[in-house]
């Protein structure tokens, strides 16, 4: 069987998503608060975290850079991404989640051109000019889902022994 590459860009989103979201199953607010290494991620701050990073680059391929521009403002809100507040709970994380994935893999079945590209803002961690494809923004996303989702699993095995593989 053959699949193109829309089907697979949904199926490393929904591996990579899958990883991340086991390692938070089972917890309350409280274990999902907890930081159990010297780091200061939780798990609940992890998923806040991948969930408006994948948000603001769908919001990038829709909108275009002015949708990532820095000020004070949205760097105090980056901060405050990586953090499960006490109004907050991981239940409401999760659902804002899902909401946020499946809007990114309606972009995916249907945005016209993967190829389609914007200027990134500018930022000092993007070289001057440099724009990115539709594509990439989503293997970005898969990357960064990844990435967290491997520190969740650290995290998880630390509160309480659970692997999300073995």
């Amino acid at each position: 069987m053959t699949t193109n590459e829309r089907d697979d860009l949904l199926e490393s989103l929904a591996t990579h998503r899958g990883f991340l979201l086991h390692t938070v199953q089972g917890l309350t607010d409280d274990q999902a608060r907890l930081r159990p290494t010297v780091s200061e991620l939780t798990l609940g701050g992890l998923v806040k975290h991948v969930s408006l990073t994948e948000k603001g680059w769908a919001d990038f391929i829709v909108d275009g850079p002015a949708s990532m521009a820095m000020t004070e403002d949205s760097y105090t809100e980056h901060l405050d991404g990586f953090v499960l507040r006490e109004d907050e709970t991981l239940a409401g994380v999760l659902a804002d989640y899902e909401k946020i994935a499946r809007r990114t893999d309606d972009l995916v079945r249907t945005l016209p051109d993967l190829g389609a590209s914007h200027p990134l803002p500018e930022a000092p961690w993007f070289r001057p000019g440099a724009t990115r494809s539709a594509r990439r923004v989503f293997v970005h996303v898969v990357a960064e889902t990844a990435q967290h989702a491997g520190h969740a699993d650290i995290l998880r095995e630390a509160i309480d022994g659970q692997k999300t593989m073995g």
